[in-house]
């Protein structure tokens, strides 16, 4: 077409051209195309999917538009209750007066929902979704538990480990967390916390939802009815479910926790450059994002390396990379464990009498409720040797009162200024394979120099003056006899 002055019928058909394009892009890619306000048919994706869905309740209800069981059956068959909180959504803002939705304002609904842009107006539209839309608006904590629910099975459900036994735990201190006890709050302010907790909660059930929106007609007139159900597919992930047999006392970081935590974490934590080899792989992290990270290689466990501070320094140090600390407190008066924090640091663990760290520096309370501590630079603190400074681990802009305090033995934690005992430690690190592998060459290098160190050559002259052999000869030993002299 060139730079040529356009009339408005080749604007309207470079619109057209504009939207059967965006129809062949990817799925992920489609929520960044721009739709036209003005007139919603343009839009050829639910142009079609709308066409089908007509005709399959017109074929099975005799209706004039869209049900909700057709909604349900054809498009979301496995997850009817995602399918039933949407399609009451999009009834919702159509003001429809009857119980299904019509041709015109489906097509309306389902544009508007995907045009929309910005992380925050998407979570906020996902926490309306699920709020009691007819009593005001407010949402529950069941409410909000039944969301994290479905963001957390959605995001599972193509993962063998996706039985977590501690995924029930996790919800509920997120949802402890943001209602403080309260029975209900706004969606302005719920929108708003999870915002700051949890920012990336809905990535994934968002990119599921465009995901079948945009992509559904391609199938023809069964849509994803007759979809043949998938079997399991393990996507390689450092959660151990089970103990290690040797240590039974211990029990790595839960799967539940680490999505958790990637919808927490900033990008320098989760990003990598080890991308899935299989087309499987790469298509289910393209559908529902980076979950869970593949990358994360565990660096120190107290239960199987040993407590206290050498351990922790041995296994931690030299490794230049994003870390994550994993505290477990237990009681001083019980044995059963307590709480749960995260201490994050995106630099190099190093030893100073200063506090360090940059801006994605974060602490975080997991257990037993769900929050973000303090976030910022110089917030971290590691001195083992150095005199006149405290010894010990801390977290805590103020050093005069760091909310987390571990002392230099390694076996006590200070949580606001309570005292516990440690249970466990963890420390995994979040780079990729390069740093892990440079991390290893540095330690075998210096246990080669410790064992030049150890193997000391002198000459019979230097050892005639040498102060160990005078040493000796005070103590009672024999001289040496005067042929080797």
């Amino acid at each position: 077409m060139g730079n040529q002055t356009t009339r408005s019928g080749i604007a309207s058909q470079r619109k057209l051209e504009s939207a059967s394009s965006t129809a062949n892009a990817a799925p992920c890619d489609v929520t960044r195309s721009e739709t036209d306000h003005s007139s919603y048919t343009e839009f050829l994706p639910i142009e079609s999917l709308t066409k089908i869905l007509v005709h399959l309740a017109h074929e099975e209800e005799h209706v004039n538009g869209i049900t909700k069981s057709v909604f349900q059956k054809y498009l979301f068959p496995t997850h009817p209750e995602l399918s039933e909180k949407l399609f009451s959504y999009l009834h919702h803002n159509a003001q429809a007066t009857t119980t299904y939705i019509s041709t015109t304002a489906f097509k309306q609904q389902a544009e508007k929902f995907l045009s929309v842009m910005n992380d925050q107006a998407i979570l906020e539209n996902y926490i309306k979704m699920y709020s009691n839309i007819k009593d005001g608006g407010n949402v529950t904590p069941e409410t909000l538990k039944a969301l994290l629910m479905c963001c957390y099975q959605l995001a599972m459900e193509n993962n063998s480990t996706s039985m977590c036994l501690r995924s029930e735990q996790i919800i509920n201190a997120v949802v402890v967390s943001c209602f403080h006890g309260k029975n209900s709050l706004s969606t302005n302010y719920v929108s708003n916390w999870i915002g700051q907790h949890c920012p990336r909660m809905v990535h994934g059930l968002q990119r599921y939802v465009v995901h079948v929106l945009t992509t559904a007609y391609r199938s023809g007139k069964a849509l994803l009815s007759k979809e043949q159900p998938q079997p399991p597919i393990e996507i390689p992930t450092p959660v151990l479910e089970k103990s290690n047999l040797e240590f039974p006392q211990t029990n790595l970081l839960p799967i539940s926790f680490v999505w958790l935590l990637s919808c927490t974490l900033p990008q320098c934590y989760l990003q990598t450059n080890d991308s899935p080899k299989d087309v499987t792989h790469a298509l289910i992290a393209r559908r529902t994002g980076s979950i869970c990270p593949r990358h994360w290689t565990l660096l120190y466990n107290s239960g199987e390396h040993g407590t206290g501070a050498n351990r922790f320094l041995h296994h931690v140090l030299g490794y230049r990379g994003p870390t994550l600390l994993i505290i477990r407190a237990a009681s001083v008066e019980r044995d059963e464990e307590c709480a749960t924090y995260c201490v994050c640091s995106t630099v190099e663990w190093r030893e100073s009498h200063l506090y360090w760290g940059d801006e994605d520096s974060m602490g975080i309370q997991l257990t037993p409720s769900y929050k973000i501590i303090e976030k910022g630079p110089k917030i971290l603190y590691l001195n083992t040797n150095i005199r006149g400074y405290p010894h010990g681990l801390r977290l805590g802009s103020d050093p005069r009162s760091p909310f987390i305090s571990i002392d230099e033995s390694f076996h006590s934690v200070s949580i606001a200024g309570a005292p516990y005992r440690i249970a466990s430690l963890e420390v995994w690190g979040c780079g990729d394979t390069k740093l892990r592998e440079k991390q290893l060459e540095i330690k075998k290098w210096q246990v080669k120099e410790v064992e030049k160190q150890r193997v000391v050559k002198l000459s019979a002259s230097d050892w005639l003056d040498h102060p160990d052999r005078y040493l000796l000869e005070l103590a009672g030993r024999a001289s040496y006899n005067e042929s080797n002299n």
